[in-house]
């Protein structure tokens, strides 16, 4: 995408509900480092839910929701 001098670009990892180094490395450091040397322009990470409190209060609920009955 640098090297199509896309101007802008917004990384998010779905896959995480939270960031650990290794995503952190390979998106925020290298992928940033990456698209900037190719000729990229704006680069920003979106940051993982991680412990805020809608995303905390989101999983259990989903789980409450979801171990009904397994006791």
């Amino acid at each position: 995408m640098g090297r199509r001098r896309i101007s802008s670009l917004d990384v998010i990892s779905p896959g995480f509900g939270i960031d650990c180094l290794e995503t952190l490395d390979e998106l925020a450091i290298r992928g940033r480092t990456q698209f900037e040397d190719a000729g990229g322009g704006r680069f920003r990470y979106i940051p993982a839910l991680n412990d805020r409190r809608g995303h905390v209060g989101f999983l259990a609920d989903l789980a409450v929701r979801n171990l009904r009955g397994w006791v």
